[in-house]
């Protein structure tokens, strides 16, 4: 029995061609094709700078050190998220907490985050960073979050990992005109694919210049950033303790492919969301709540089971599902409450909205590849499990 998953990616042709003839040209990696991605990206977002990486894990640890993170800051986060957005701060040495959801978007409240803040300020324990999580492709309130940080001083990485080709008041996501950085993966289940892949966006020149250093074993073979004079043109120097999170020449010619499609393939979500959101509404469950300011990527459509109107457990819903052939996910177990984050400290009940979310989320499959037949199947065989 073949299984329908919850997220796919599309490939064409034309990327297939694109990826062969990078395999039949002088350059696999550190080619010119990654600067062609790099641009088109950031002509796409709006933004001045764009910097590939291999993942957007990758990214986001780049992301917190060029913002100087490390020992005895604070980075706050969603705990509804995949567990790197948290790690990220880690890596660097720095402490993380979370800020509970919005009960309807999943997104990090602005409510939550100003409270948090006040307290925060009153006992000298402010964060650097704040990483808001564009959960399942719809922006976070990013106006209000940027007031927050011009009030109480500290940096803005959007983690829009699900959210590439989604608006927000009509703008590009990863136009970082909220934040400081924007990170987009590029994850075969995500909006658009280079296999693994990731990209940090910005609009500060010095930021990009950091993060292309530290992308490459922070090593440079430009003068301009050397000590003394360059001894020839084989001469590099290491300025900084860097890592190999490169893209290859190969990825990115998939990446620039698939980018010509992207508008396609969101609003082909879009259709599959609206078309879920007629089949659903009259099962006891929650349908996906879009803001009026944003126009969601929906990298995920995730329903809320209501338990007092269903008889059977969340897992037994998810279980019936899979063994029907759908493959339902869960996105995502709270940060807080995985083992290693309750060794800090964290348990059941600091994050209550979250919690109570977790508990009723489902995502179902949704792709731009999803067949009308595919997309039935799904739908009837909810419609026997709940009913």
């Amino acid at each position: 029995m073949q299984t329908i998953s919850y997220g796919y990616q599309s490939i064409s042709e034309a990327d297939i061609k694109a990826v062969e003839e990078v395999l039949c040209s002088d350059w696999l990696t550190q080619g010119p094709m990654v600067n062609r991605f790099e641009n088109a990206v950031a002509q796409y977002c709006g933004a001045s700078y764009s910097v590939a990486v291999c993942n957007a894990t990758a990214a986001l640890h780049l992301a917190c050190k060029v913002l100087g993170v490390g020992e005895g800051d604070y980075v706050w986060t969603s705990p509804n998220t995949f567990l790197a957005s948290a790690n990220c701060a880690l890596y660097c040495g720095a402490k993380v907490d979370f800020i509970d959801i919005e009960p309807r978007t999943y997104d990090l409240s602005v409510t939550e985050l100003t409270r948090k803040l006040e307290v925060a300020a009153s006992d000298n324990k402010l964060p650097k960073v704040v990483i808001p999580v564009h959960f399942a492709g719809q922006s976070c309130d990013m106006r209000a979050i940027k007031t927050l940080a011009d009030k109480y001083g500290f940096k803005i990485i959007e983690d829009a990992s699900h959210a590439i080709g989604g608006s927000y008041y009509g703008e590009k996501i990863g136009n970082c005109r909220y934040s400081d950085l924007t990170v987009f993966s590029f994850h075969p289940v995500k909006i658009i694919t280079t296999g693994e892949g990731g990209m940090i966006m910005t609009n500060d020149h010095d930021l990009c210049d950091k993060l292309k250093i530290l992308r490459s074993h922070g090593m440079t073979r430009d003068q301009k950033f050397m000590q003394g004079e360059s001894e020839g043109a084989w001469y590099y120097q290491q300025i900084a303790l860097g890592h190999n999170y490169r893209l290859t020449d190969i990825q990115c010619a998939l990446g620039l492919s698939q980018l010509k499609r992207i508008d396609e393939f969101v609003s082909k979500r879009h259709e599959l969301a609206k078309r879920y959101n007629e089949a659903l509404k009259n099962l006891p469950v929650v349908l996906p709540f879009q803001e009026m300011y944003n126009y969601s990527a929906f990298h995920l459509y995730v329903i809320q089971l209501k338990p007092n109107q269903i008889k059977k457990t969340r897992k037994q819903v998810f279980d019936e599902l899979r063994a029907a052939g759908i493959g339902v996910n869960v996105h995502y177990i709270p940060v807080h409450l995985q083992p290693y984050y309750r060794q800090f400290g964290f348990k059941e009940g600091d994050y209550p909205l979250v919690e109570t979310y977790y508990q009723g989320a489902l995502t179902l499959p949704l792709y731009p590849d999803l067949t009308g037949y595919q997309f039935n199947f799904v739908t009837d065989a909810i419609d026997k499990v709940l009913l």
